[in-house]
């Protein structure tokens, strides 16, 4: 069965404003319940996770100045939301999502969570909407715990995993690969084990030749035995923080490449959703739902 993590809080409010990104953590899982795509069984709440997982990864007191809200003016206003007890609780609680999805995916190949792709995050700060890295807070879960050697993080996001590329910049254990927009947010990259950079409207056949040439090759050189996956949308045309040039067919087709040669290769693999942020939120909920389509159809 595909297990989704969603918790209420994801739908946190914010002041006016800022309330644009956080529309599609609601309207998503209402519209697989709706269509039938998901029942009630499909999704899990998460919990607070013991600390030790997130500061095995953040230092601990970049970790305590976010939980009491003591972070410095500067660095909080990096994050790019105002800094609040709900909104650490609400990233705290995400990491959980993944932690657990992760348990999930090697159980049943593939398990989500309908948050998360908090890729900006770095080891000791937070910047573009993203306070802590749940998706390398999961990989160092699973090496920790005995329960994966080697990990792939294959983060598609259009902007690329800088605070996942600096995680790991040092750790062979986890091979970090960001394929993104060129000229896109963050403007100054970091290095990533494998980074592919895009320019201005990349098509559906250019994205999709590049990706298809890529990413079996890189599975058979890096023999990973668990893969993270990060789904941003902000790869379509009408994305107003994107700079490509993709369909929703083109973004769906991606999404299959990437969940089938997951299941060929017999690779669990855990997704976080990332961004998506065109003006219509029917092409944001509708491209994000594909994703968790094709998971019930490739691996169920």
């Amino acid at each position: 069965m595909l297990k989704i993590a969603y918790h209420p809080i994801y739908r946190h409010p914010l002041p006016e404003g800022h309330r644009f990104p956080m529309e599609k953590y609601e309207l998503l899982p209402q519209q697989l319940l709706h269509e039938g795509t998901c029942s009630g069984n499909n999704f899990f709440e998460p919990e607070k996770p013991n600390d030790k997982y997130i500061v095995a990864i953040h230092d601990p007191e970049y970790y305590y100045e976010l939980v009491n809200l003591t972070l410095d003016q500067r660095a909080a206003r990096k994050i790019g939301f105002p800094l609040s007890r709900a909104l650490v609780e609400r990233e705290v609680i995400i990491a959980d999502g993944t932690i657990k999805a992760s348990e999930y995916a090697l159980k049943h190949g593939i398990a989500m969570n309908i948050a998360g792709g908090t890729h900006h995050a770095y080891t000791n700060r937070g910047e573009a909407f993203c306070l802590l890295n749940d998706q390398a807070i999961g990989a160092r879960f699973l090496q920790n715990k005995g329960l994966a050697n080697k990990v792939l993080i294959v983060d598609l996001d259009v902007h690329q995993g800088n605070g996942t590329a600096e995680i790991f910049q040092n750790d062979d254990s986890v091979f970090t690969f960001s394929m993104h927009g060129k000229s896109n947010y963050p403007f100054k990259k970091e290095l990533s084990d494998l980074d592919i950079a895009l320019d201005n409207d990349t098509n559906d056949y250019t994205y999709l030749k590049i990706l298809k040439d890529t990413l079996p090759k890189l599975i058979d050189e890096q023999q990973p035995d668990f893969i993270y996956y990060l789904f941003g949308v902000d790869v379509i045309a009408s994305d107003k923080l994107g700079k490509l040039g993709m369909s929703v067919e083109g973004c769906k087709e991606r999404d299959r490449f990437v969940l089938q040669t997951c299941k060929d290769h017999s690779i669990p693999v855990m997704c976080s959703m990332g961004g998506g942020y065109s003006a219509d939120i029917k092409i944001i909920v509708n491209a994000h739902a594909n994703t968790y389509r094709l998971a019930q159809e490739i691996f169920f």
